[in-house]
């Protein structure tokens, strides 16, 4: 029997190594990660300014010898461009375009450029000197934009203010974001490894694990990462003193052994896992743990050549990996200020147990007591506290009413709540409002460590139904045998009374 046992104990021990080692996976040197892609950090700003003649002012610094430039389809804009070397433009521009260049500078313009539209003028080329005359020339700037290597630049068509401040304050920003022009440059060539596992295909169910590695050697730097794809785990590590700046966490559930930055959170969040080890398989195998799972999407390992970086999730042309289909407690989420917010779900309930949530079409009493849950996405191990700041209700009729809602919070504790918050309110104010259709919406911070930073607003419908008013009821009155027989005897008294007085009256009358 031990002479059979022994063959299958090796078996056994052969089939977990082979599973074990199919966990994980050898990084190799590749031309170009089909995952991440690495893009400059590069000074700039977006505000919201326009001249008193609604015309955009645009500053453009780039390094080339030879671009297009493409704008028939501009808005009105004073376009300034500044450049370290001599360069060659293929342009073409409408007759609202007009271009500012130093009076240094050296272009050979081509194509269809109005030679009235290109200005020559005495302008400082340090970037904060020249926003400073930029903003003395013209009142303000709408934007400022980097490149390096830039190959060619086209206007989409759509204004290209943004919303909020009309100051430009340089800081280092991720130019594809704006929308209003599309620019094309030579990418960089990040130093690569990266490698995935031999696995099966990915539940549908489950989500993508991303590992990003940064070497202990390698230089310590600011790395911002931008995730397109919703519902995705990235694992990220660097040597201590690396910092990661999660541009768009609203989807993404991450961990880390540095510092991570959130938007609008001024607080850092310090890491919650240790790994000092930056040997492949070790950092697999804790990212595995980290999120409990038993296999990955893909391993990267980066050597940053720059300080400052971005790192962009391509989208996975995978067609295993497939994105989450909300269920149905996801019915009306948010409506967020912000596209890089967290989004948030709110649920209503009838009872302060908080155990039957409310059907997102059902209609609530004015007169009964609301009970509501706030919460959002869960980001790995990190718990965020939500503090509702105000409520307002807004009717949908055709004469559109605004009331504030007070709101009473309620209490929750972070284990039974987390990523969430409790508050409760009362309708009684819409008794007297003929409207039955109405928008509830709250707006939030969101805060770690009690630093708190603007977390955009929650939205919800509500049908409201004026309570049952029962008709008054007459009074009925019960009389027992003691009051009927003081009545008979009452009226028995007034009846003798009467008799009396008729017969005084025949007496004095003598009729």
């Amino acid at each position: 029997m031990e002479g059979h046992m022994a063959p299958f104990a090796l078996l056994l021990c052969i089939a977990a190594a082979a599973s074990a080692s199919s966990q994980t996976c050898d990084p190799k040197h590749v031309n170009g990660n089909p995952w991440f892609q690495v893009r400059d950090m590069l000074p700039g700003c977006w505000t919201s300014f326009v001249t008193e003649d609604q015309a955009e002012v645009h500053i453009l610094s780039f390094s080339t010898t030879m671009f297009s430039l493409e704008m028939t389809n501009a808005k009105r804009m004073n376009l300034i461009l500044t450049a370290p070397d001599t360069f060659h433009a293929i342009s073409n521009i409408n007759a609202g375009v007009n271009i500012y260049l130093n009076n240094n500078s050296s272009i050979v313009p081509h194509g269809n450029t109005p030679p009235n539209n290109v200005h020559k003028q005495d302008f400082p080329t340090q970037d904060e000197e020249l926003v400073q005359w930029a903003t003395q020339r013209f009142g303000g700037v709408t934007s400022f934009t980097t490149v390096r290597n830039l190959n060619a630049i086209s206007t989409t068509g759509t204004t290209g203010t943004k919303p909020g401040s009309r100051h430009c304050n340089l800081q280092n920003e991720d130019a594809s974001e704006k929308h209003f022009m599309e620019i094309t440059s030579a990418p960089l060539a990040p130093s690569f490894t990266s490698c995935s596992p031999q696995q099966p295909k990915i539940p549908r169910d489950d989500m993508e694990l991303h590992i990003v590695n940064i070497p202990e050697n390698a230089n310590i730097c600011n790395v911002s990462l931008r995730v397109d794809t919703k519902n995705i785990r990235v694992f990220l590590r660097g040597p201590q003193g690396t910092t990661w700046i999660v541009l768009n966490a609203q989807y993404t559930q991450f961990g880390s052994n540095n510092d991570i930055l959130l938007p609008n959170i001024p607080q850092r969040i310090s890491p919650l896992h240790t790994l000092n080890s930056d040997n492949a398989r070790d950092v697999q195998r804790k990212a595995l743990e980290v999120f409990r799972v038993s296999t990955f999407t893909s391993y990267t390992e980066l050597r940053p050549a720059d300080s400052t970086i971005l790192l962009v999730l391509v989208k996975s042309d995978n067609p295993a990996v497939t994105e989450l289909v909300p269920g149905p407690e996801a019915v009306t989420p948010i409506a967020a200020s912000d596209p890089h917010q967290m989004p948030l779900l709110m649920q209503l309930y009838n009872s302060p147990d908080y155990r039957s949530p409310l059907d997102p079409n059902a209609k609530v009493q004015s007169d009964k007591r609301i009970y509501a849950e706030i919460s959002g996405h869960t980001l790995g191990d990190i718990v965020l506290t939500i503090k509702v700041i105000s409520c307002f209700v807004y009717s949908k009729g055709s004469c559109p009413v605004v009331k504030e809602l007070p709101f009473i919070p309620e209490a929750c504790s972070s284990n039974s709540c987390p990523n969430s918050t409790r508050l409760s309110f009362s309708l009684d104010q819409l008794q007297e409002l003929t409207s039955t259709t109405w928008d509830l919406e709250c707006s939030v911070k969101l805060c770690y460590s009690e630093k708190c930073g603007d977390g955009g607003r929650v939205k919800r419908n509500l049908e409201v139904t004026q309570p049952c008013l029962q008709p008054p009821t007459q009074p009925c009155f019960d009389f027992g045998l003691p009051g009927v027989l003081g009545i008979a005897f009452g009226g028995f008294l007034i009846g003798v009374l009467l008799i009396g007085a008729l017969w005084f009256i025949k007496i004095k009358t003598g009729k």
